[in-house]
């Protein structure tokens, strides 16, 4: 049973838009590394429409291990507006918490979700979220779209920490059904 895997490029500020402005500064062999060995673990993506049209027009040009990777990676795509799918592989999924955990058993492999902002809240807020992975670059942007909602309590459990060259970080948390109950505060 494979799981699903949100991973995102991120600001220290929780800023999640347009990162090929800001991320490739700090680019290096290792981060490249670590994306292309997550990218090994993927037995699907899951997309959202911004995000699958944002690839769909990028990738296939491309020919590398990664690229390759990601034009024959299944894909499918929550959307209610796109009717034709070009990217290869490419399929139309509902936006149905039922449909997307059944992915989990129906890939071999872990069901990746690359950006797709709007998709992730939704599959929060449904708990269907097995793990979050946060890449930390150390630029605050002070404007631009977060990953979390104004608003928005997501309680999560931090599993693992890579940190780079770059001083950019990998943080790996698994979310949590709840608050964990308040640790008594070292001052009171």
């Amino acid at each position: 049973m494979g799981k699903i895997v949100v991973t995102e490029f991120i600001t220290i500020d929780g800023v999640v838009e347009e990162p090929a402005e800001w991320s490739f500064p700090y680019w290096g062999d290792d981060i490249g590394a670590h994306k292309h060995g997550e990218l090994l673990t993927c037995g699907a993506m899951l997309l959202g429409r911004v995000t699958y049209e944002g690839f769909a027009e990028a990738w296939p040009e491309r020919s590398d291990d990664f690229a390759d990777r990601m034009n024959n990676s299944p894909k499918r795509v929550v959307s209610r507006t796109l009717t034709d799918l070009k990217w290869s592989n490419s399929s139309l999924i509902d936006a149905d918490p039922t449909a997307i955990a059944a992915l989990r058993d129906e890939v071999d492999g872990d069901v990746l979700v690359f950006g797709s902002v709007t998709l992730v809240r939704w599959l929060l807020e449904h708990h269907l979220v097995d793990e979050l992975k946060l890449l930390t670059y150390p630029l605050a942007l002070g404007e631009g779209l977060r990953l979390f909602a104004d608003g928005a309590t997501v309680p999560l459990d931090l599993i693992g920490i890579t940190t780079f060259a770059s001083g950019a970080v990998s943080l790996r948390y698994r979310p949590l059904a709840e608050r964990p109950a308040p640790v008594p505060h070292l001052y009171s």
